[in-house]
């Protein structure tokens, strides 16, 4: 059906140009559309990757490098509470209190993988 339309439509139009894009990859397109288990959208991807990709571009205007630096260190923290369940205000307001007392070679224990001291979020 689609190769009809191929001689009926200028190739350098916008139906053209689409045509000769889905031709490109027509063997590619039929085993996606024989498998019913793949989804048609990559949503669940593009979540994930979403703060990162903010991130990399507010990073340009945090006024110097030493600061950009410190924001991507605040979004792994961040991220490491999500990977790990822990509310993330619950988690910086603990650290903060804690850490001017707390011994050096311990410090790790802050860190958000430790469940027991910061406790899941709430759903």
């Amino acid at each position: 059906m689609v190769e009809k339309k191929t001689g009926q439509v200028l190739p350098k139009s916008p139906i053209g140009k689409a045509i000769a894009y889905a031709l490109a990859r027509w063997d590619k397109l039929c085993l996606y559309a024989g498998d019913g288990m793949l989804k048609l959208d990559n949503n669940l991807v593009e979540n994930v990757i979403r703060a990162l990709a903010l991130g990399r571009r507010n990073y340009l205007f945090a006024g110097s490098h030493e600061a950009a630096q410190r924001i991507a260190m605040f979004h792994s923290f961040f991220g490491a509470c999500a990977r790990n369940e822990v509310e993330p205000y619950t988690w910086l307001k603990t650290v903060l209190a804690t850490i001017s007392d707390y011994p050096i070679n311990r410090i790790e224990k802050l860190l958000p993988t430790n469940k027991k001291l910061f406790g899941p979020t709430q759903n």
